[in-house]
């Protein structure tokens, strides 16, 4: 086993697969479009549409392209998450290992002069935000969602725009990703990316090239300072490398 040390200014957290599982409300989504859009092959989906925004997933699935239509559907499908996640049983959305004590030592850092830690990601705003609520998760000062961004992820503009926010470079800051496309998004906004093997195999996190790869955040651990973060990943007996 061996611990890795990651000094960052900021640390750029993705948010379903990465902080929370709202896997069981997905899965419940794409059943409830399935009824409107027929030919739907929701496993298949499943397999490829993490980490993308809802409005891409439509338009690439559903073949939605009305801009007005999209929005509305995008915002359909994010309150099926929500209003699926605990139907039949389900779990509903909850945060994932390792991630309540990330978040309680970062909590102080609200106010400080430059964000130590966002969040950035695919999902809009209005579902993020009720997502975090949910799972129990304080939202920090630097919020990105899908509608604050031309182009979702693989591309880089959510980390750039993360970065930004929390005043500082992009070649400074730590992403942690669940999705091969938002590892690529990290990467090719010139951030240090640790992937989680939370919602996708070993082998297609493995092709988009993380520079580490652990099972999930409780194999990771975060020391607050004023100037920056300390990023520890265990690899190893519990972790991978």
């Amino acid at each position: 086993m061996s611990v890795v040390n990651i000094r960052a200014d900021a640390i750029l957290f993705d948010m379903d697969g990465t902080l929370v599982d709202s896997t069981a409300g997905v899965v419940g989504a794409w059943e409830t479009f399935a009824k409107t859009y027929p030919g739907l092959d929701v496993t298949n989906i499943l397999s490829s549409s993490h980490g993308v925004r809802t409005v891409d997933n439509l338009v690439k699935y559903c073949n939605v392209t009305d801009p007005a239509k999209l929005k509305d559907e995008a915002v359909r499908f994010e309150e099926a998450i929500v209003n699926s996640s605990r139907a039949d049983g389900r779990k509903g959305i909850v945060a994932l290992p390792g991630v309540r004590s990330i978040i309680d030592e970062l909590l102080p850092a609200k106010g400080f002069p430059h964000p130590r830690w966002a969040i950035c990601t695919s999902a809009t705003r209005a579902y993020a935000s009720a997502a975090l609520e949910i799972a129990r998760i304080d939202i920090p000062d630097v919020f990105v969602a899908a509608e604050d961004v031309k182009k979702g992820k693989p591309s880089p503009d959510p980390y750039l725009l993360g970065a930004s926010l929390c005043g500082v470079e992009p070649s400074k800051c730590l992403v942690i990703e669940d999705a091969p496309a938002g590892v690529r998004s990290g990467l090719a906004a010139g951030c240090k990316v640790v992937g989680l093997l939370t919602t996708h195999s070993r082998q297609q996190m493995e092709e988009s090239q993380p520079h580490l790869l652990v099972p999930d955040l409780s194999s990771v651990t975060v020391k607050l300072y004023e100037d920056g973060v300390n990023v520890s990943v265990q690899l190893g007996a519990n972790g991978l490398n």
